[in-house]
């Protein structure tokens, strides 16, 4: 199967983490992008962390600002996330953000 782009969305409609993205097996993603947009008229934030093959959390946003009807580019640069890999998103509040990745998935 050659390379390919994919995205995940997720409406964050809880305050619980929810997975965004997990790097299927045999594959690399390379996030080349992940936007947060909030969309109720409130600012907010988001936490982003990355969990490895042994369960460990690694913070990768905490507690980031995203100001009112507004969008944000959380990345100034690819992030690689291997086989196995997992990123989750979390809002501070329900029901404002909205979280969209691109991702390049290299097998």
């Amino acid at each position: 199967m050659p390379n390919v782009y994919v995205n995940a969305k997720k409406d964050l409609t809880t305050t619980s983490a929810t997975t965004l993205y997990t790097a299927p097996a045999l594959t690399t993603g390379v996030i080349k992008s992940i936007l947060v947009s909030e969309d109720s008229g409130n600012a907010d934030t988001i936490t982003v962390t990355i969990t490895n093959t042994s369960d460990a959390v690694f913070s990768m946003f905490k507690t980031k600002a995203v100001t009112a009807n507004n969008t944000v580019e959380l990345l100034t640069a690819p992030l690689v996330v291997q086989t196995g890999e997992i990123i989750k998103v979390t809002a501070a509040t329900a029901n404002r953000l909205h979280v969209v990745a691109s991702v390049l998935e290299i097998t």
